[in-house]
């Protein structure tokens, strides 16, 4: 590999100098593109009203999606081929060129000027190698600084007298400092990533991936992925990114639309069961319990006990004739219902019209020649109404639920040799209540709310669904999920060693098969790409007690990165650090227990520092965000002041989940750490801690 400086500016034969030139006509030729779409009439196309919406609303998509970021490199490399690629990418010749960069920009003649980094003919980018060079005889790296392109490096795939080295231009982009919220990956994904990020819309993928990993950075990329090769199925089924939080959201929400996808909606699990306002918290005990799997069973009980056997017939009068159907009849079609296992709303809508259909019968018999009017008629007759309401009562999924977490007798009857006394007396609320809305509904609540509901009313199913930090889940979440993909697929990510819930799953084979896709195939992310050396390494001491038999992040920076262990003494020495690491470039993260938070904004406030809340977007002017710990998850940050990790670890509640609370903690920097501390560390982290 050859890293080439920068030539001069004023000799036109330079490659920098072209390559600059290139990227200036490909921005021309993305706003021509631009200007054609937003030139478009549509007065002559648009037969009506609708259709005129509906076309103005897509092309308005497609102008936010040509839009051309200036601080956003337009092409990050170029492959050149030896040869013509095969018939399946026509669009190669002997010897030409592919800039492969975020989107397709094509010339005003339609050739292309950059091509999209999903496009099959950009893969080797990401996976040609010495060993397999894929028919790449060069591959070029840029470099660019603010936007501006201003280096290149290149990698002669094909020329054994070239060792394989590792690319600098690659390096400094994955330790370039971070402003504001997350970006795309598309100039540095590895051939391991890429593997997940180009597998099929068929199959659901489970990634297993330590900090620093990429794996939520694979996740968004592989959403992109499937719309670019699937993009009319999942224009009419949808797609959906699932996260642990609002602070995590906002902090991804750039990264699908830098790479011109604006169609993906972005949800917490809270989000997608809120049928009822959420005001009240469980203890741990209760929201285990309501989580676990068994819950679904005790719902399915309690909703289809409310379906009798009839014990009288029906009597349908219609004009001067009487039509009976005898109970054991209606018996017949309540049991045979029953058996389909359909919603029990969808089996409720059928019982009229089988009831009505055994009327019909007896008309026909009796020589009438009754049609479909007539048996939607009779489906609609006061007496078979009367007994469908006797029958089949309808039923409501927030009442469902009030009822068990209130009626202990109701509870007991229907999770007899399900959950045993003491666990049933765990999840009964302490005080009836009297109606949905006067309940103080939790979390755990809601979940239960929305598996009751998908019990009478089929959940709409999405094409794909990305559900982020998914050890914290509980298995009715999963299920509220997995309801969520029934007819499509997901992307599962990530990590058992930062699963911080007393409710976290124990391996990725339980969580698939609560989701429903037990097929669904798991791969490891082992390589760290964002955090330091030294700082995976002191944080890896904590997975024996965390996470026994998990393999370690093995960092492939170059940079160690900065790391201490410093012990302080008081909040005031905290904010020096932080002051200490606001020198440097990019954002600063002070993270702590989340009962320091308040002791440590006031320091701050007092020192005339300020910060913002997770979430927030950092600028050139705050770039040090306050992070309580129980927040940290998902986030990222240039450097990182961790204080007093003992209390990290205490204000958990067992020692278990305040260690995986403090590994996270401590795995949130990608250039530099400071562990500050006042009283003992813990034990676990114990040995050889540098400082």
């Amino acid at each position: 590999m050859s890293a080439t400086a920068p030539d001069p500016l004023d000799d036109p034969r330079a490659p920098l100098t072209r390559e600059r030139t290139h990227l200036a006509d490909s921005r021309a030729a993305l706003r021509a593109m631009r200007e054609d779409v937003e030139a478009l009439d549509i007065k002559d196309v648009a037969a009506n009203w609708v259709n005129a919406q509906v076309l103005t609303r897509q092309i308005d998509e497609r102008i936010k999606a040509l839009a051309d970021l200036s601080d956003t490199p337009l092409f990050f490399g170029r492959l050149d081929y030896l040869h013509a690629p095969g018939a399946e990418q026509a669009e190669g010749a002997e010897g030409e060129r592919f800039y492969i960069g975020r989107r397709h920009v094509h010339d005003a003649d339609g050739d292309p000027m950059v091509i999209d980094w999903r496009a099959p003919v950009s893969q080797p980018f990401y996976r040609a190698s010495k060993k397999d060079p894929m028919d790449v005889g060069l591959r070029r790296r840029f470099g660019y600084t603010g936007g501006e392109l201003t280096a290149y490096e290149d990698e002669h795939l094909s020329d054994p007298s070239e060792t394989a080295a590792t690319s600098k231009l690659l390096q400094q982009e994955i330790e370039r400092p971070r402003v504001g919220p997350m970006r795309d990956i598309v100039a540095t994904i590895q051939p391991e990533q890429d593997e997940i990020v180009r597998s099929g819309l068929g199959g659901t993928v489970c990634v297993q991936g330590g900090p620093g990993t990429g794996k939520t950075a694979v996740g968004l990329h592989r959403v992109a992925y499937l719309l670019y090769a699937h993009r009319e199925r999942l224009a009419r089924t949808g797609t959906l990114v699932i996260g642990p939080n609002r602070s995590f959201l906002h902090y991804i929400e750039q990264v699908l639309p830098a790479l011109g996808e604006l169609s993906v909606q972005q949800a917490t699990v809270d989000d997608l069961v809120a049928h009822v306002e959420v005001r009240g918290t469980d203890e741990a005990r209760a929201a285990v319990l309501k989580g676990d799997a068994r819950m679904a069973e005790v719902l399915r009980r309690a909703l289809y006990a409310q379906v009798t056997m009839p014990t009288e017939p029906v009597m349908v009068v219609r004009g001067s004739r009487r039509w009976r159907v005898p109970a054991y009849e209606l018996e017949e079609i309540v049991r045979e219902l029953l058996g389909r296992e359909i919603r029990y709303g969808a089996a409720r809508e059928a019982l009229p019209q089988r009831i009505a259909h055994a009327v019909l019968v007896q008309m026909e018999r009796a020589g009438e020649a009754p049609d479909d009017r007539v048996q939607d008629a009779v489906a609609r007759n006061s007496a078979v109404k009367a007994a469908v309401k006797a029958v089949w009562p309808p039923a409501d999924p927030a009442k469902l639920v009030l009822r068990l977490l209130s009626d202990g007798e109701f509870l007991a009857e229907h999770a007899a040799g399900i959950l045993d006394e003491d666990e049933q007396k765990a999840v009964l609320w302490a005080k009836p209540v009297r109606s949905v809305k006067s309940a103080t509904w939790s979390s755990a609540d809601a979940v239960l709310i929305d598996e009751a509901a998908d019990l009478i009313q089929r959940t709409h199913s999405l094409g794909h669904v990305v559900l982020d930090e998914a050890q914290d889940l509980s298995p009715m979440q999963y299920r509220a999920v997995g309801r969520r993909c029934t007819t499509g697929s997901a992307t599962v990510l990530g990590d058992l060693a930062q699963g911080t819930t007393p409710w976290a799953i124990r391996s990725w084979d339980e969580a698939l098969a609560h989701l429903g896709k037990s097929e669904g195939v798991i791969e490891e992310l082992t390589a760290g790409f964002r955090v330091p050396t030294d700082v995976i390494t002191y944080a890896s001491r904590l997975l024996p007690h965390i996470a026994p038999g998990l393999t370690p992040v093995a960092s492939v920076r170059e940079n160690p990165g900065f790391f201490e262990v410093r012990a302080v003494d008081g909040v005031a020495e905290v904010v020096s650090a932080c002051k200490e690491l606001l020198r440097h470039e990019g954002s600063t993260g002070l993270i702590a227990a989340d009962a320091r938070v308040p002791a440590l904004a006031e320091a701050l406030t007092a020192a005339g520092i300020g910060f913002l809340a997770p979430g927030e977007e950092t600028t050139v002017e705050t770039r040090l965000t306050l992070v309580p710990a129980s927040l940290a998850k998902g986030l990222e940050y240039d450097y990182v002041v961790l204080d007093e990790p003992r209390a990290v670890v205490d204000g958990e509640p067992d020692e278990r989940t305040g260690l995986r609370r403090l590994y996270v903690a401590l795995t949130r920097a990608v250039s530099g750490l400071i562990v500050a501390h006042t009283g003992p560390l813990p034990e676990q982290l114990a040995g050889g801690a540098a400082g």
